[in-house]
């Protein structure tokens, strides 16, 4: 049906309005290749620009046309012309008139151009500036497209936020003096402009932020533990802060016991840390049949871990910032050590006891 409707148009209306839309189309079609690295684009992307191209030549070829005269109609005014001339010399031998002497042409005249003399084209330099024009609209087309334009992004997921709309009341234990920082609190402390760079994967954009208020298990509410999740395409940050009498000593210790390996101890900030491995677990739920059942917890992808003492003089407590990947691969100790270096300074230091 559109096509039908374009068809019926003037041509001067029809063609230039196909040389707009090819141009823009195809320009934009084929920006958008080149960024995304997409072939298929780019082919569709050149099949506009090449429809665009075939309506330009032929835009062309009807103002040349309309600005020179038909070749075949001067060629019949010159037959005309000739055969005239013939039937008049039998007629002046006959009249043996006299021949009157034609007027010489005075200087600086010359003869008019006959109606079939071919014009020359003035036009040529209105020609090379339209097509620099025509490629400086495309140029402009092509950098300014993205701007003006809707684009994917349009109707993509918006970006992750910390912010809790349910707003729970808090636990007691969060209302104590000094107050341990939420959950909320700590989730906008990672979730940070420059996290992607920082594990090693600039451009990535977090697909999900969380933060939950909770408190440690069998400690009957009594011992703070805010937990913050950012999650991005390829790794995943989890970082929680346990407000509890373990330092960081101990902790290796507890380590070493059990026989845990790649454990290094470092310091961060000047607080006592400790780096760990360990495997996450990995859980199984069958929906089908008997309403479901869960299987077996295996084990999950290694995850890397860095727990920092929440004070310098490591009198218990502690932060953790672990990150793993449902591929198994890891950041290096680096990038965990670099997320704790902006982390840190947003949890106050826990005051003596």
């Amino acid at each position: 049906m559109l096509g039908f409707l374009i068809r019926l148009l003037p041509f001067w209306v029809r063609e230039p309005l196909l040389i707009v839309i090819g141009s823009v189309f195809g320009v934009r079609i084929m920006y958008l290749a080149v960024t995304e690295h997409d072939r298929v684009a780019a082919g569709i992307g050149l099949v506009f620009l090449v429809f665009t191209a075939i309506r330009v030549h032929g835009v062309v070829r009807a103002l040349r046309a309309r600005r020179n005269p038909s070749p075949a109609a001067s060629a019949g005014g010159a037959t005309a012309d000739a055969a005239a001339h013939a039937q008049a010399q039998p007629q002046a031998a006959l009249s043996q008139a006299p021949v009157q002497p034609q007027p010489q042409p005075q200087a600086g005249t010359g003869p008019r151009p006959g109606a079939g003399t071919p014009k020359k084209d003035h036009n040529a330099w209105g020609q090379a500036i339209g097509a620099v024009a025509l490629f400086g609209a495309l140029g402009a087309i092509l950098w300014l497209g993205p701007r003006f334009m809707p684009s994917e992004e349009v109707n993509a997921t918006p970006p992750a936020s910390c912010s809790d709309e349910t707003h729970e009341e808090l636990p007691k234990v969060y209302k104590q003096k000094p107050r341990p920082v939420t959950g909320e609190e700590l989730c906008d402390a990672v979730l940070r402009p420059d996290l992607a760079t920082l594990l090693g994967t600039p451009g990535e954009k977090a697909t999900s932020a969380s933060g939950s208020d909770n408190t440690a298990p069998l400690t009957d509410g009594k011992v703070a533990q805010p937990e913050a999740r950012i999650a991005f395409d390829t790794y995943t940050v989890n970082v929680s802060a346990t407000y509890n009498d373990l330092s960081i000593d101990q902790y290796v210790k507890l380590m070493k016991y059990g026989e845990e390996s790649d454990i290094k101890t470092v310091k961060v900030r000047g607080r006592s840390a400790v780096f760990s491995t360990d495997h996450t677990m990995k859980i199984e739920i069958n929906l089908g049949g008997d309403g479901g059942s869960g299987g077996p917890v295996g084990q999950g992808p290694l995850e890397r871990t860095l727990s920092v003492a929440l004070d310098r003089g490591d009198r218990g407590g502690y932060c953790e910032i672990t990150v793993w990947s449902e591929s198994g691969a890891l950041p290096s100790d680096t990038a965990l050590l670099d997320i704790a270096e902006k982390v840190l300074p947003k949890i106050p230091e826990r005051p003596g006891r």
